[in-house]
């Protein structure tokens, strides 16, 4: 077992647009879908979504394959504030090949902090991925 961890780095576009998108002044709930591109062995951008809910988000995952996101979430607080907190959600499936599981493990930190981000959530089926869900995983901040 002498593999070593691969970690990709990320496409200078993608380190980009998770800068922009960090600042961004939408109140709606947008994802940055981001998968690895094995050949380059780069993080790039494998789709943008506006207007998305948690549990539409959940629809665009491959079921079989890892997914890095980048999720911005309008969380209505308790207390009626509302923050925007920016999600990262590893979605690691039951039933990935391992060495695609293995690239993934160990290109995500170097990801999350090129994407400066504190709230990483990590989900083993695509279904786990509801509004409920995320909420509580939220509340753990506040």
């Amino acid at each position: 077992m002498s593999e070593s961890l691969v970690v990709c780095d990320v496409a200078e576009d993608l380190v980009e647009k998770l800068r922009k998108f960090r600042f961004r002044k939408e109140t709606n709930n947008a994802a940055i879908i981001m998968k690895i591109d094995k050949d380059k062995s780069l993080v790039v951008l494998d789709e943008e979504l506006e207007g998305i809910s948690p549990d539409e988000l959940k629809d665009e995952l491959p079921e079989r394959q890892p997914r890095f996101i980048v999720y911005s979430y309008k969380y209505q607080h308790d207390d009626g504030r509302v923050s925007y907190p920016l999600c990262f959600i590893f979605s690691s499936p039951v039933g990935c090949k391992p060495e695609q599981q293995m690239m993934y493990a160990g290109s995500k930190n170097k990801l999350v902090q090129t994407a400066e981000l504190t709230k990483v959530f990590e989900i083993r089926n695509t279904e786990d991925l509801t509004e409920e869900w995320l909420r509580e995983k939220l509340g753990f901040f506040h």
